[in-house]
């Protein structure tokens, strides 16, 4: 079930009213219909891989505390290291066997051995790499004492399958988001209005922005030999804009949701594409999962604390990871390693945090030296973006010559439609309402609430329209391969 899908207008309010109209006086009736919303949100991609969710579920449930009860060392490990293998084996066997049966198949031919892999033909299940994740955080925090064990599994189950955030995050804490399940929730009409605000620019992005930008990422870099330099430049500015607008838009939509029902999820983004370096763009693009690979595996390597080689280390394994953790292909672990090499130098020299205001804080326009740094970080991340998109290390490489060519300095060609003129037209509109409001949650949450109300609804009338003139070609959100 798509959130930009009918049958997503239709389920969303039916939750909503009998939520707040049937089941308001009870907060365990509200728990089970949300648990119970949650599972046939997610049956609705394929039943069958429902019951891997509720096992994996159930595991971490039990585990947890059983691993919070016992005093003895031997059964607390047993039982931590029984969840974090089952969840990880669950995971390596269905995003990642392939990938290292086949990769292997390929070493040893270079060595003159040819041997026939088996794979396996299977689907991947939608969210495993995210409900995956909660779990694994909720085991790691109960065996390290940072919180007790949850015995209500209503509740916990909610935690995991929580139906906003489930197929793409953002990836919750059992420490922010169960205390919130467990709380009386009393209906907030302004905070009800926020968050439809946010779902309304989270669709924007998704339907105007990512959607649109997609036909013409897809169309540049499956014919990408057809092309010159100049125009596949465009074609990895077009995805750059195209995966922001697909997966910040998912999260806006997602955290909008959650607030309707008076919860409220981690931010995810925080305009990335402002950002006047890589650790600052890394701070603000999937805040939800660069936190977690910081808090589970950076910090426990020894994170910053021990010599520049240590961090150096440290900062490529996280990196690699967070590769690895995008897809089982080497196009994302080269991906990964551009990012390492590129916020390199500021954790040599220690500049990574230098960067942690808002750019043009309570100014308008940037500084010259601001927007220079803004647009070679956004250049490098674009970069790094031919690799996540191309469909194989090799095309990668093939688009990447024939950029850096001859025809890199001719005028784009394209043979689109007058669509493409209104493409370019909506990303400067877009921008510029992203910079306007980079110092809220959301682009458009304070946007216009001081207008009179005939140009505010205008305002949002605009946005309303324009979801649906583009809502045509309906593309699944990227990070539900993930």
């Amino acid at each position: 079930m798509l959130f930009n899908s009918l049958n997503f207008a239709i389920f969303l309010p039916l939750v909503f009213i009998c939520y707040w109209f049937v089941l308001n006086k009870s907060l365990r009736s509200q728990n089970i219909l949300l648990l119970l919303s949650s599972y046939f949100f997610y049956a609705c991609w394929d039943w069958r891989f429902l019951f891997l969710l509720i096992f994996s579920t159930t595991l971490d449930y039990f585990s947890g505390i059983k691993i919070f009860e016992s005093s003895n060392q031997t059964t607390r490990k047993f039982w931590f290291w029984l969840s974090i293998s089952l969840n990880l084996g669950f995971l390596a066997v269905f995003k990642y066997y392939n990938f290292f049966v086949e990769s292997f198949a390929e070493g040893v031919a270079n060595f003159g051995f040819h041997i026939n892999p088996l794979t396996l033909d299977v689907l991947l299940p939608v969210g495993i790499s995210f409900y995956t994740f909660h779990g694994l955080s909720y085991v790691i925090d109960v065996y390290k004492e940072r919180i007790v064990a949850e015995k209500n599994i209503v509740d916990y189950s909610v935690f995991v399958s929580f139906f906003p955030l489930l197929v793409a995050g953002p990836i919750e804490r059992a420490t922010h988001l169960l205390p919130q399940i467990q709380k009386k929730r009393i209906f907030d009409y302004a905070k009800a209005i926020d968050g439809l605000r946010q779902i309304l620019w989270g669709l924007f992005k998704k339907v105007v922005i990512a959607d649109i930008c997609a036909q013409y990422a897809n169309d540049i870099f499956n014919n990408s030999n057809e092309y010159s330099g100049s125009t596949l430049v465009l074609g990895a500015v077009f995805f750059a804009f195209q995966i922001y607008g697909d997966f910040s838009g998912y999260s806006d939509i997602a955290i909008g949701t959650a607030r309707l029902f008076g919860i409220d999820l981690l931010r995810n983004f925080a305009f990335p594409y402002f950002s006047r370096d890589i650790a600052e763009f890394w701070r603000r693009w999937h805040i939800s999962l660069s936190t977690w690979f910081r808090d589970y595996l950076y910090i426990p390597l020894g994170g910053s604390k021990g010599g520049v080689w240590v961090k150096i280390r440290n900062t490529f394994i996280i990196f690699l990871v967070s590769g690895f953790w995008h897809g089982a292909n080497w196009t994302f672990i080269v991906w990964g390693l551009l990012h390492a090499l590129y916020i390199m130098p500021s954790i040599i020299f220690g500049t990574n945090r230098k960067n942690l205001n808002i750019v043009a804080q309570g100014r308008l326009v940037p500084s010259v030296k601001e927007t220079l740094q803004m647009l070679l970080t956004f250049s490098l991340t674009v970069f790094a973006w031919i690799f996540f998109r191309a469909n194989n290390l090799e095309h990668a490489l093939h688009y990447v010559s024939r950029i850096f060519s001859s025809s890199l300095f001719t005028s784009p060609k394209y043979d689109g439609d007058d669509l493409l003129k209104i493409m370019f037209l909506l990303l400067t509109v877009f921008m510029i309402i992203e910079w306007l409001g980079r110092e809220n949650q959301f682009a458009i949450a304070k946007l216009g609430l001081k207008w009179k109300p005939v140009f505010r609804y205008l305002f949002y009338y605009m946005i309303i329209i324009a979801i649906f003139c583009f809502s045509g070609k309906k593309q699944q959100f990227i990070y539900f391969q993930f």
